[in-house]
């Protein structure tokens, strides 16, 4: 211990020759604790802290006392006219419950895809300004495509928990680049590493419900399921999320919390329980055509929608329900319940949000936020689907195939919304669901990929109101009324990084007025070459090159030149439906409106057009991938993501050399890659030695040995060699062979190869099959661990490069 001399003359120095300047404390210092006293720092205001401070710690001020707790709530690919809340036929009684607490707006807007609405909505800065033009999946180097959200836009997580919020998100967040998945991170693109303090949900842009991939944290775990009870995601997240609410209230009264829940649902694959779907047995019968008749009259009769607006017809490209053969209609019909009760089930979830609320008395100051999808209803099913990732990967089927397929592995249509298949409903579905508008998910140009119903409540401040909103406004607005709301202002500078500008607007105008004049001039919105935007009541848009709905035509694909493109144009102010194109009566409006659009593409790093189809159509070589070319492996690896694994997609030749240790009667994954959608497995059964590629639910091919490999340490080798004769053919065929100590045991033709993904979430394991299996063979015992010893397993690819140059198609 110093002499109390040496204290005394140290506790005098001024505090310029400090290294570092003292805190500002109250405590009284003295030479020994007899001569002191104890006084804790309280909170500091702006103006009492050190001028050392950062710039955000000047910017900042005490949060006010009666802060609100702010629960922000987003589904997942739900159209316009799904609830019944405004029109539709599915029953959302938690959208209602805040609908009728609060106010609603019928012109609210997202960017038509997941990603990059998620960010938007997450900084309230415009997607491709963020770096988050495309998914995450499908990055690439231009600057607005890069998947990285830039730490000079820090989210509203980040910038509340500086104000001494708690902070959680729960369920999809599809935000962190595919190539930063790894146990070891870097994890600052992980919720937690964006401003969240606490996250429980899945990274990738969709999972199975009752097998998820789930992650706590940056920790991947397991799916704490129980044989007491049936295990759905949804459910699990909605208990984790009450669960926060008691321990903030319980341990940190004191703090207001700040919760995003954003379930999977009702994105593909739709999974929920049976009774669920039974509850629409029968509600759709009338086919898609009629549905959006009867969704759009409803909505007209309960002032949803203005009396002047139009309901737009059917694109000649879309399929209708009188050519729906009548062998298929029960499965299209079965399908569309599923999804059905899959809404319902995913919103009363949210209901038990609500419900802790009131119990803990927090229901009035709360200001919640209801965003009923992150886009438009989805048409990826196409025509009816058992296996979404088939129009991932631009894999042809028919409902015949996908019929066949359930009553054979499946036992028919009870299998639907199980666990076993990734089913989605038919395009023209979506059609219906996107009432009264144009076009589904993934279309820029037209309101069904971009309109979505928003409620919001805050009984404490906000008079409950049954008049729409009518102000045009976008899913960046979000953050910004959420700082006006609670009265703060966005941060200049945060952890010393200046900040980019918001380009959201705040909507707190709207609360208590419902006739307030917008306050949103302008907002561009582009997808994958799909593109419109809006300027002072008008609107000007191009469809794009891709039609979600359809089987991929490649022919459009490559022949698209964005310069050719056909323009429309729309005066909303008359037109609430894009029902009438004005671009051949006002031609020089539709140039000056291109020109805006150019304008606020170069703002905002939307150029070059086309830049989102880069690396999911032009170059995929070029996309998010390992760039090694070869591995070695240990038993026990798991929950590798597919992206930084070794490939066995199309063109991805490769060469495994397993050393292991064989038991009589040997059965267990020795790896494997992807789930039930698809994937890659290698394993023993009854001593027999398997290699399984399926790609997809319809594609199954399996080369098994003729005999049980005999006890004792063999080296086993795994080829999978591609034929890359016809570089016409995007998902080329392979031969698949194994080898036992050089003689060859069994081998198949591949006929059809995975081009994109085997699956969005399940990822590469060692000696296992965690999550959804691979196989039916092993379906029943996952995750069939292999029950001796792997010594060593290397792969490497075999061709000059691992990922074929040709362009593919999603």
């Amino acid at each position: 211990m110093a002499p109390p001399l040496l204290v005394s003359a140290v506790a005098q120095l001024p505090p310029a020759d400090l290294p570092i300047p003292p805190m500002p404390s109250e405590a009284i210092i003295g030479p020994t604790l007899k001569d002191s006293k104890n006084c804790w720092p309280k909170a500091s205001v702006a103006e009492s802290l050190p001028v050392q401070m950062t710039p955000v710690e000047r910017e900042r001020k005490l949060l006010r006392k009666d802060a609100p707790n702010i629960v922000l709530i987003m589904n997942d690919d739900v159209g316009f006219g799904a609830p019944d809340t405004f029109g539709g036929p599915i029953h959302t009684p938690s959208m209602s419950r805040v609908a009728k607490a609060g106010v609603t707006y019928n012109r609210f807007h997202t960017t038509a895809i997941c990603s990059p609405t998620r960010a938007s909505l997450m900084t309230g800065r415009n997607s491709h300004a963020v770096g988050s033009g495309q998914i995450t999946e499908a990055a690439s180097g231009f600057p607005g495509y890069t998947g990285i959200i830039p730490k000079s836009a820090s989210t509203i997580a980040k910038v509340l928990s500086g104000y001494g919020y708690d902070t959680a998100a729960f369920g999809k967040w599809h935000n962190t680049p595919v190539n930063d998945l790894f146990k070891t991170g870097p994890f600052d693109q992980y919720p937690t590493g964006l401003g969240f303090s606490y996250f429980y949900g899945f990274l990738a842009g969709e999972t199975s419900q009752y097998e998820p991939r789930l992650f706590e944290n940056t920790n991947p775990i397991e799916p704490p399921k129980t044989k007491e009870k049936p295990y759905h995601l949804t459910e699990d997240m909605a208990d984790k999320a009450v669960k926060f609410i008691k321990d903030n209230r319980a341990l940190t009264p004191d703090r207001p919390f700040f919760i995003y829940f954003a379930p999977g649902g009702t994105h593909g694959p739709h999974h929920v329980f049976k009774e669920w779907a039974d509850k629409y047995k029968g509600k759709f019968d009338m086919g898609w055509e009629e549905l959006r008749n009867i969704t759009y009259q409803k909505q007209k009769a309960m002032g949803w929608i203005p009396d002047t607006a139009k309901l737009t017809a059917m694109d000649a490209t879309m399929e209708k329900w009188e050519h729906i053969p009548a062998q298929h209609r029960a499965f299209q019909l079965r399908l569309m319940e599923v999804y059905a009760g899959y809404l319902e089930h995913t919103d009363t979830q949210h209901g038990k949000i609500l419900d802790e609320l009131e119990r803990q008395g927090l229901f009035n100051n709360t200001l919640i936020i209801y965003i009923l999808g992150d886009n438009g209803a989805s048409a990826e099913g196409l025509h009816g689907t058992i296996d979404e990732l088939l129009a991932e990967n631009a894999l042809a089927s028919t409902a015949d195939q996908q019929i066949e397929v359930l009553n054979r592995d499946f036992g028919g249509l009870d299998a639907l919304g199980s666990k076993h298949v990734d089913n989605m409903y038919h395009s023209s579905w979506a059609w219906a669901l996107d009432t009264p508008f144009k076009s589904t998910k993934l279309v820029a140009a037209h309101f069904g990929g971009t309109r979505t119903p928003m409620s919001i409540c805050w009984p404490k401040v906000i008079k409950p109101d049954p008049t729409p909103r009518s102000q045009f406004h976008h899913v960046s607005d979000i953050a910004p009324t959420i700082y006006e709301a609670i009265g703060i202002e966005a941060p200049g500078h945060v952890d010393s990084v200046a900040q980019l500008k918001l380009d959201g607007v705040s909507m707190v105008y709207t609360f208590n007025n419902a006739t307030a004049e917008g306050r949103k001039s302008a907002q561009y919105f582009e997808v994958m070459g799909s593109r419109g935007v809006y300027k002072d009541g008008w609107f000007a848009s191009v469809f794009g090159p891709r039609i979600p709905w359809t089987d991929p035509n490649e022919t459009r694909m490559r022949a698209w030149d964005p310069d050719t493109d056909v323009w429309e144009l729309y005066d909303l102010s008359t037109d609430y439906s894009q029902a009438r194109d004005l671009s051949r009566d006002m031609p020089e409006k539709m140039e000056k409106m291109k020109q805006i659009f150019l304008m606020e593409a170069a703002e905002n790093q939307v150029l070059p057009v086309g830049a989102g189809l880069y690396t999911v159509y032009y170059h995929p070589e070029e996309g998010p991938h390992s760039p090694l070319t070869s591995w070695e492996l240990y038993q026990g690896m798991s929950r590798i993501a597919e992206s930084n694994a070794p490939s066995f997609k199309s063109g991805a030749s490769s060469l495994s050399t397993l050393d292991v240790e064989v038991p009589s009667n040997a059965s267990g994954v020795l790896f494997c890659v992807g789930g039930t959608a698809g994937g890659f497995s290698v394993y023993f059964d009854g001593g027999y030695l398997y290699a399984e590629y399926m790609a997809t639910l319809l594609y199954r091919y399996i080369a098994v040995s003729k005999a049980p490999v005999s006890p004792g340490r063999h080296k086993i080798e795994v080829v999978l060699n591609y034929d890359m004769s016809k570089p016409e053919v995007l998902a080329p065929p392979a031969d698949l062979s194994l080898r036992v100590d050089a003689q060859q045991v069994a081998s198949v033709r591949v006929e059809k190869s995975i081009r994109l993904a085997f699956d969005a979430s399940e990822t590469f394991d060692v000696g296992m099959d965690l999550g959804s299996p691979v196989s039916l063979k092993y379906a029943s015992r996952s995750p069939f661990t292999y029950p001796s010893t792997i010594y060593a397993i290397k792969i490497k690819y075999t061709n000059s490069s691992e990922l074929r140059p040709e362009g593919i198609v999603i």
